[in-house]
């Protein structure tokens, strides 16, 4: 072989390898989108907004380039921490630290939306509104997620470059359904759901689509929220109190956000002796400061006996 061949030959595997290497280095852009559905899902099962998941991803990762990504599939940096799984090691602050292993990148996200959902120190962030973003970021910066004094500036900067916010206002339910509920029918529980702890005889109803219960006798909404894997604050804010309050037995609790509107088949509500706009918002399950405004009416505005009421 020529001289001239063999440097073609060279030139010609040099130039494969750099293109396979390159094939290999995922942009920002190609990890949004390889995982954007994961965030979302996320985002239903744990309240967590779909764009802080996959910011914290991206940067975790390295989108996704990281050892830790592509060797152990951990795409938000999780140490060991009491972990029972498979480990990985790799140097980090220290040589040879402890980090999480999983078996694929789904289950790396589902374990970060747990770690955040079930530890006391993220808490305040679930009281925030599920669209505030950038609360989000300083609050995850706050509570220690990190030690990078830039780290919340660092989120929503990828958030706003890429527009990812906008997955934040996919329709969804949070947190989601556990059972199907088809025209308002009483649907019994199964065993076994892993977003929510369920007595056996416990059943949910449904109104304009949001998911309640009915208090029994000596049951509380520290009790309820502890049965449905909610924080008291939550479940309180479902209900539009900031409080809580003695729960009598046969009050409608509500488990998940109510509507901004009434069901699309009821416009309007006649008011009866005793009603409070309170318990309008909570018979049609609509939230309290959304039926002040389709009223046109000021917070603290109660209507009289034989008022019509508008519902949407």
């Amino acid at each position: 072989m020529s001289f001239l061949n063999k440097f073609l030959l060279l030139l010609q595997c040099l130039v494969l390898s750099f293109t396979c290497l390159s094939a290999q280095k995922m942009s920002r852009a190609e990890y949004i989108e390889r995982y954007k559905y994961i965030a979302i899902e996320q985002m239903k099962s744990h309240a967590i907004p779909a764009s802080i998941i996959l910011a914290q991803a991206c940067l975790e990762s390295g989108d996704g380039n990281s050892t830790l990504a592509k060797q152990a599939n951990n795409h938000f940096g999780i140490k060991c921490h009491n972990w029972k799984g498979d480990t990985f090691l790799h140097t980090d602050d220290a040589k040879n630290e402890c980090f999480r292993k999983y078996k694929n990148p789904e289950e790396s996200f589902r374990d970060h939306s747990e770690f955040l959902r079930y530890r006391e120190r993220y808490q305040s962030l679930f009281d925030l509104n599920p669209t505030d973003y950038k609360g989000w970021a300083h609050g995850l910066k706050k509570a220690g997620y990190a030690t990078n004094p830039n780290y919340a500036q660092l989120l929503i900067k990828i958030i706003e470059d890429y527009s990812l916010f906008k997955y934040d206002y996919i329709k969804t339910i949070l947190p989601p359904s556990p059972a199907v509920i088809i025209d308002e029918k009483i649907i019994a529980q199964e065993s076994g759901k892993s977003e929510y702890h369920f007595t056996l005889s416990r059943v949910l109803l449904s109104k304009n689509g949001v998911l309640f219960v009915v208090a029994g006798q000596g049951e509380s909404y520290s009790s309820i929220a502890a049965e449905f894997n909610l924080f008291t604050k939550e479940l309180l804010k479902f209900n539009d109190l900031k409080q809580e309050i003695p729960l009598k037995d046969g009050t409608t609790v509500y488990i998940e956000r109510k509507r901004r509107e009434g069901d699309k088949n009821l416009s309007k509500h006649i008011v009866e002796k005793g009603d409070s706009m309170y318990e309008i918002s909570q018979k049609y399950a609509i939230k309290l400061n959304r039926l002040y405004k389709i009223n046109g009416v000021k917070n603290g505005y109660e209507p009289n006996e034989g008022d019509q009421v508008k519902l949407r």
